[in-house]
Parts: structure tokens; C-alpha cells; sequence
């Protein structure tokens, strides 16, 4: 009886003891893969690979995996990684309580990020980390040796950024400057590396020469220059791709074509750079010096005399107008204005450029052949014949002779036409063509009337 009342104790101390204890709670884990894509992880297995590997794992430990999370974002810094921000908060709203991993570096390599997790382990949100070789739970040894892990990989990190910096200013002190070289040059390949010399490029230093010249010796404006690279020589940069107007401005910008350049941009310390010259440092200043002193031009603001008013006979796209400014011989300078097809129907447009004077005298050639509305046009001359009597009785004191003389003149609306087309200011051309009852057409360099 003794026994048996002793087992009874037992079995119901068991039942009360087991009540008591925290049951098991199933892990599901989130399988998170990252990849980074800077060049001190260029040897972390890909993102495929880690994920491949874990599910291996996964399969042969009977884990239950909830979802798969992947990112290619640096660890380095604490919140700039998306993906696991929003495995942070799943794990927060109970979706997770496990992550499965290929290294503890995958999940942070700096202290924000470090700290987060461990504080979700130690709110018991977090139950654990498995690694390929390591599994961390919610212990002080195990989370302290997360810790060391994880500060190890950011210790790495810091030393290899020290690194490369230093390895920069050696290249420097070479006088090589660090990443790409400026158009017109080429860095050589399949030398050693670290020795790769930077080298003339025949096809285009020969053209970024002429940018320098053009706009230093010459006094063309960096817009001008522009449309030549783009329209008359057809000017590509490395990649196949037509260069800028501000990539251009940044170009003649550069130390580097007299041989000096600066880095890091900014930063106040010039080398001697170790390459062949393009231009002298005398071109250079001219070339700023006249990029800094030329007007402003608001592009796409300018107003010319016929724009919008002309149709191309070629493809039927509108006309625009460029200014180019030539040196005289005596230093002053011209101004030019050209018209041609905007190519915007068809870019291979092949309408020749037509200079202003030539475009005028053709319209007023046509003049008698144009069709307005007389009506605008009669409103237009009585109110120029009335301010016109008006100055000159002024002028005149009063005196009716020629009042009466431009009365008697008539409005003759073909005379006051070629006037305007000929003299008139830009908004008076502008207004008057504007009144035509017919389309004006430039065709091979010819003007037609379109009624």
C-alpha cells in the first residue's frame, strides 16, 4: 500500500512538474541569402548557391523553412538592407522565429544591425541562427559568440577599407589615377596588375583635342561644340554612345588632359599623373576661361524669326533654327543663324542647313505670291499709319502736309509686308507670317507656298 501510494505521489508531481515547464516551441526558420556587390566579396558563394546549399541542410536536419529571403546589399552599414529589414519585422510579427544562413557575416557585419538581432533573441522573438557549421540559440555563450563572429567580419571590412585606401594613394603617387580614364584615353590591358599604364586613344583624342582648340583658341560656345561632335562628325564615346552637352562641359573640366589630376575629387590633393598630355595647361585655362565669360544661353528659350512657321518638305517635321558665332579676322565676332529640319518624324532627314538672310529673301521674293488675312493685316497697317502720323505731326510741329501725304498714300498691304519681313523686330515677322492662309515650305533649300 505504501508503494503504491508513493508511485500515486510521483505520477502526479510528474503531471504538475510537466504542466509547469515551457513546451517546445516548433522552430520555423526563414532561409535569408545575401550577396553583396562590391568587390571585397567577389569570392561569397552567389545567392543561388547559398540557397541551394541550405535547403541541403534543411532536408538533412528535417527543418521546416517558412520562406526564402534574398538580396544583393552590403552588410556594412546598419539599415540599408531592405529585404532584411522586412525579415526583422516578420520575425517582430511572429511570422518567423528561426533564421537559416550560410555564415553569420550574411546576416550583419555592423554593430545596428548586430544589435537588433541579438535583442530579438534576447525578447525570446529570435530562437535561433543556423549557419552552415554553427547553430546560435538564445544563450549567453552562444549569443557571445555571434557576437565575436559578426564583429570579427566588420573588423575585416574596416581593415580592407584602410587597405584599399592606401593602395589608392600608392597608385596615385604613380601618378596613375584610380577607375576609368577620361575619354580619349584607354587603360591597357592585360598588363600586371597594378601597373596598367594609361594610354592615348588614337580614334579619339585626336577629336578631344579639337574641343579643347575650338572652344580655347577659337571662342566657340560649348553648345556649338556640341552640335559638331553630334551632327558633323558623328562623335561616340567608348561604350558606342553619342556624349552629352553636359558630359561635354565635364570634359573640359578635367586636369587630367594637361597631365594633372586631383583625387579624391574635393579633397585638395593633386598628383602628377604619369600619362602622355593631350593639350598644355595654357589651352586649358583659355578653354575655361571662355567656357566662364561666354552669355548664358537659356537653352530651348531662345526666340528666332521663322521657328514654328515653316514645315519641312522633306518629311513634314517642323524647322528650328541654330545660332553659330564665328572670329572674324579682325577679332570681332558674327553672329550666324541656320535653319534646318528638327529631324523629329524622321532622324534621317537629310534637309540642308539654310542660312536666315537666304530664307528672308525668298519670302520677300514671295511676297506678292503669299495669302493673308487682309483684314488682320489692314487692322495691323491702320494702327502703324495712325502711330506714325501721330509722331510725325509731333515731330513736325502740327504740320497737315504730312499728315495728309501718308493719308493719301494708301495702304498697299503687299509693300507693308516685304517691309516687315525685311526690317520688322523678330515678334513682328513672327506676327505677320503668322496670318498667312497658307503653309510656307522648305524643300532642298528652296521656299514653297502650300495653299
Amino acid at each position: 500500500m505504501q508503494q503504491q501510494a508513493q508511485l500515486a505521489t510521483n505520477v502526479a508531481y510528474g503531471q504538475i512538474r510537466a504542466n509547469l515547464e515551457p513546451q517546445a516551441v516548433p522552430l520555423r526558420y526563414c532561409l535569408y541569402a545575401r550577396k553583396s556587390t562590391e568587390e571585397d566579396e567577389r569570392q561569397a558563394l552567389s545567392i543561388d548557391s547559398q540557397i541551394n546549399e541550405m535547403i541541403q541542410l534543411a532536408q538533412r536536419d528535417n527543418l521546416t523553412i517558412i520562406d526564402i529571403k534574398k538580396e544583393s546589399h552590403s552588410a556594412k552599414s546598419s539599415g540599408g538592407r531592405p529585404v532584411f529589414n522586412e525579415l526583422l519585422t516578420d520575425i517582430r510579427l511572429g511570422k518567423f522565429n528561426a533564421i537559416l544562413t550560410w555564415a553569420p557575416d550574411r546576416v550583419s557585419r555592423n554593430a545596428g544591425d548586430l544589435g537588433t538581432v541579438v535583442d530579438l533573441m534576447d525578447q525570446g522573438l529570435l530562437k535561433e541562427i543556423r549557419t552552415n557549421g554553427q547553430v546560435f540559440k538564445n544563450s549567453p555563450n552562444e549569443k557571445f559568440l555571434l557576437m565575436i563572429l559578426c564583429s570579427q567580419a566588420k573588423l575585416e571590412n574596416d581593415n580592407k577599407g584602410i587597405n584599399v585606401k592606401r593602395g589608392l594613394r600608392a597608385k596615385c603617387d604613380l601618378g596613375i589615377r584610380p577607375g576609368h580614364c577620361p575619354l580619349g584615353y584607354l587603360n591597357e590591358k592585360l598588363a600586371v596588375r597594378g601597373k596598367s599604364r594609361v594610354l592615348l586613344d588614337p580614334e579619339r583624342a585626336p577629336i578631344i583635342k579639337q574641343v579643347f582648340e575650338r572652344v580655347g583658341n577659337d571662342a566657340i560656345s560649348g553648345r556649338e561644340v556640341y552640335r559638331w561632335l553630334r551632327d558633323d562628325i558623328k562623335f561616340t564615346t567608348r561604350t558606342g554612345k553619342r556624349l552629352t552637352l553636359s558630359g561635354l562641359y565635364r570634359l573640359l573640366g578635367m586636369t587630367f588632359y594637361y597631365g594633372e589630376f586631383e583625387f579624391p575629387t574635393g579633397s585638395g590633393n593633386w598628383y602628377k599623373g604619369s600619362h602622355e598630355p593631350l593639350i598644355d595647361k595654357e589651352l586649358f585655362e583659355k578653354a575655361r576661361t571662355n567656357l566662364l565669360s561666354a552669355p548664358k544661353e537659356k537653352y530651348g528659350l531662345k526666340e528666332f524669326q521663322f521657328t514654328k512657321l515653316i514645315k519641312c518638305g522633306n518629311c513634314g517635321g517642323g524647322i528650328t533654327a541654330e545660332e553659330k558665332i564665328k572670329r572674324l579676322s579682325d577679332g570681332s565676332l558674327k553672329k550666324y543663324v541656320y535653319y534646318r529640319c528638327t529631324r523629329h518624324i524622321n532622324t534621317d532627314c537629310r534637309e540642308p542647313f539654310i542660312r536666315e538672310e537666304e530664307l528672308i529673301n525668298q519670302i520677300v521674293a514671295m511676297a506678292d505670291k503669299l495669302e493673308f488675312k487682309d483684314k488682320v493685316i489692314q487692322d495691323k497697317i491702320s494702327e502703324e499709319i495712325k502711330r506714325f502720323s501721330m509722331m510725325a505731326s509731333a515731330i513736325s510741329g502740327g504740320d497737315l502736309n504730312i499728315k495728309s501725304k501718308i493719308k493719301e498714300k494708301g495702304a498697299d498691304i503687299k509693300a507693308y509686308i516685304r517691309y516687315v519681313l525685311e526690317h520688322g523686330k523678330i515678334g513682328e515677322k513672327r506676327e505677320i507670317l503668322g496670318n498667312l492662309n497658307s503653309k510656307i515650305i522648305l524643300e532642298n533649300k528652296k521656299i514653297t507656298i502650300n495653299n
